[in-house]
């Protein structure tokens, strides 16, 4: 097994570049995953590994389904240069990436009662990204639709805040028509989040297929959603200001979901 002690090896400066540029990220079909959950989530997802870097000094044993993997020790130094955050276990993968479209959605959803799906247009910040997707995760959410996303799903900020939750959800990124048609033609109830002409999200139905939809913090949804909407909702707010951040609203809606359905 090679072990790597500069930083300046080849190898070093390609996984940086995953970690840094999405286009890279894109032209590669790769993507970073740093820490053993994280990993370990993402193999359970169905991922493939295609290379591995580990410092023994830090951790002994690699977890289990690396083996097929092309696999490098890296020295303390060059670990600590590559690793993306503090407190890491470390191990950083280079993963394969696939592609989660609306027609692969549909057939993971296939006999599936009433699901639930959270949907997602334009959000930018991939921190709120990865915390709705936690949430997500926690609230049993069916899927996650991203449309017209403004950042990549295998941005490394997105997998640390979802903790590996973007690999256990099945995510599909797409457009607002196409998600709008999908929706639509699959029964769903579309529940927009917004201040304007809206209901108490507790007074609406969520039990049968529903899909929760939330924009951006700053110019929320856009139209087309609103007109395509079976019903608004909105969360009270009873301070002085008028909006809550979207993984935490996410959270809210979802939860209100849960408790509907119990």
């Amino acid at each position: 097994m090679e072990r790597i002690t500069s930083a300046q090896n080849p190898k070093i400066k390609f996984l940086l570049e995953l970690q840094s540029k999405s286009k890279a990220r894109r032209e590669n079909g790769l993507f970073v995953v740093e820490g053993r959950r994280e990993i370990e989530h993402c193999l359970e997802g169905g991922y493939e590994p295609d290379t591995v870097f580990f410092c023994p000094e830090i951790l002994p044993v690699l977890p289990s389904g690396l083996e097929k993997a092309k696999i490098f020790e890296l020295s303390p130094a060059v670990y600590e240069k590559v690793a993306y955050r503090e407190g890491t276990e470390g191990v950083i993968a280079e993963m394969k990436s696939k592609t989660v479209g609306l027609d692969t959605l549909g057939k993971l959803l296939e006999g599936k009662t009433d699901p639930l799906i959270m949907v997602l247009e334009s959000v930018e910040k991939p921190g709120n990204l990865g915390a709705v997707l936690r949430s997500a995760d926690a609230a049993g959410a069916d899927a996650v639709l991203v449309c017209d996303p403004l950042t990549d799903l295998y941005n490394p900020n997105l997998i640390r805040a979802s903790i590996g939750a973007v690999f256990t959800v099945p995510v599909a990124a797409c457009s607002s028509d196409d998600a709008i048609s999908w929706l639509q033609e699959r029964g769903f109830s579309i529940l927009t989040a917004q201040l304007q002409d809206s209901s108490l999200y507790y007074e609406c139905d969520m039990k049968g297929a529903t899909a929760i939809v939330m924009g951006t913090e700053s110019t929320g949804l856009s139209t087309i959603w609103r007109k395509a909407a079976t019903a608004h909702i909105r969360i009270p707010m009873l301070g002085r200001l008028d909006s809550l951040n979207v993984s935490v609203s996410a959270a809210i809606l979802l939860f209100e979901a849960v408790r509907q359905r119990r």
